[in-house]
């Protein structure tokens, strides 16, 4: 297999060979950047195997990793945080800066608002959902805090259920309606490492009284990568009356599955994570039904009250940003969306199944193909997150960011599609080694 640290110094010619025109230029398909191409050759050798045989081909991942340039200077295990973006849709987003910087104004006032509902097309279709549903937001955070802040539903006196290993800012968020409005938060916990479906959902079932409106569900929990049953949580709640508010930052384009498949009212996620759009792009969505039940964040008075529309006046924003999301959806579908989900979680078993076993090892993320995918937790016996989370990096040159809460401690670790097998092995040696010497 041929090594990434070799293909770096191959990179620079390659990435000049990309030109990419405005997304929604004419000539698009006549300048087809060669990644995607090749990608998709690639994919047509392994489409006869299985997802999971397919995740362990290095020679077709070998073309996925090439399509992005990282850093030699150490090994990013950190991408939890923010995707790095494949060369072409870096390219594409320098076209439409060029391509909006020489239009401005008249791109603002007459070709913004098309442009968004054609990505919004595009999305939609990715989420399985009506364009009716769906907005166009910088982030997880402020497409959930719209919906947090806005329902109409959720009163003095009323109760919200959530876990101590939901994300901090959607507990703030809680916290500072509960402080503005009286609503109650109900704060529960979660087992890390469940034996059912049915432990988890007991756990939120058992928090419901009849003061309880909504339930924040986090899909794949940040801290440890644990997927939650939320369709099972939804199905549950619904039947007491209960909304469902699914925290998606980390599965959306992480694992396969489509919005309606979690039976949620509400959903937000940052499409600048595991879709690899540029910094600044995430996704709101809201049931038809419950829109009008939402206030907006902003003034909006040209739509009605159920239209998605009334969300999306947060004044002048990067439109290039919401261009180039095209770009990561085609670069996403080229790879197909079991066959990343599939990988991903085939990398995280990588090291965890070789470090499982030691004694001086903990991990926090359960293993099963169900529980968990690409993004997991692991910590070092008698080494607190931060000090582990320094040893790898100092000395090792691995970076990893360390979690420290009541629920959860120890070092996250997110390997992406175009980290190796050499690198995860480098982690695995480094841990081992930490370990006996800790």
């Amino acid at each position: 297999m041929t090594s990434r640290r070799n293909f770096f110094k191959k990179a620079g010619a390659i990435g000049s060979l990309a030109t990419i025109s405005p997304v929604f230029a004419k000539d698009v398909e006549q300048e087809r950047v060669f990644t995607i191409k090749n990608i998709e050759n690639a994919a047509s050798k392994v489409q006869h195997l299985s997802p999971e045989e397919a995740a362990k081909d290095e020679d077709f991942w070998y073309w996925v990793q090439k399509a992005f340039v990282q850093s030699p200077n150490f090994i990013n295990l950190e991408n939890g945080y923010c995707s790095a973006q494949p060369t072409e849709t870096m390219n594409a987003l320098f076209k439409n800066i060029q391509y909006i910087n020489e239009l401005p104004s008249f791109y603002m006032r007459r070709n913004q608002q098309a442009d968004r509902e054609e990505v919004k097309k595009q999305l939609a279709k990715l989420a399985g959902v009506s364009t009716e549903e769906i907005m166009i937001t910088r982030n997880t955070t402020e497409a959930l805090e719209t919906i947090i802040f806005g329902l109409q539903t959720l009163k003095e006196g009323d109760e919200a259920i959530m876990t101590n290993q939901d994300y901090g800012s959607m507990l703030e968020a809680f916290y500072l309606r509960a402080r503005r409005y009286g609503s109650k938060n109900v704060i529960i916990s979660l087992p890390l490492h469940p034996k059912s479906n049915k432990e988890i959902v007991d756990c939120y079932e058992k928090a419901i009284t009849p003061r309880t409106k909504v339930i924040l569900v986090t899909h794949m929990i940040n801290l440890t990568g644990q997927i939650l049953p939320v369709k099972e949580i939804a199905e549950m709640a619904h039947a007491k009356g209960v909304e469902i508010i699914s925290d998606s930052a980390h599965s959306f384009a992480h694992i396969d599955f489509k919005i309606p498949d979690l039976q949620c009212d509400y959903f937000g996620t940052s499409l600048h994570k595991w879709l690899s759009t540029p910094l600044g792009a995430g996704l709101m969505y809201i049931k038809r039904e419950k829109i009008k039940q939402v206030w907006g964040l902003y003034g909006e008075t040209g739509f009605a009250d159920d239209d998605i529309r009334k969300f999306e006046r947060i004044g002048t924003h990067p439109c290039w940003t919401n261009l180039t999301i095209s770009n990561a959806i085609r670069f996403h579908n080229a790879i197909g969306a079991k066959r990343k989900e599939a990988r991903l979680r085939y990398l995280k078993n990588y090291w965890a199944e070789k470090l499982k076993n030691n004694p001086k090892i903990i991990l926090n993320v359960p293993l099963e193909a169900e529980r968990s995918c690409g993004l997991g937790n692991v910590a070092v016996k008698g080494l607190s997150p931060t000090q582990l989370a320094d040893i790898l990096y100092d000395k090792y040159r691995i970076f990893t960011v360390g979690i420290e809460t009541e629920a959860v401690k120890g070092i996250r670790v997110t390997p992406h599609l175009y980290t190796t097998l050499e690198e995860l092995d480098a982690f695995v040696r480094a841990m081992e080694e930490i370990a006996r010497t800790s």
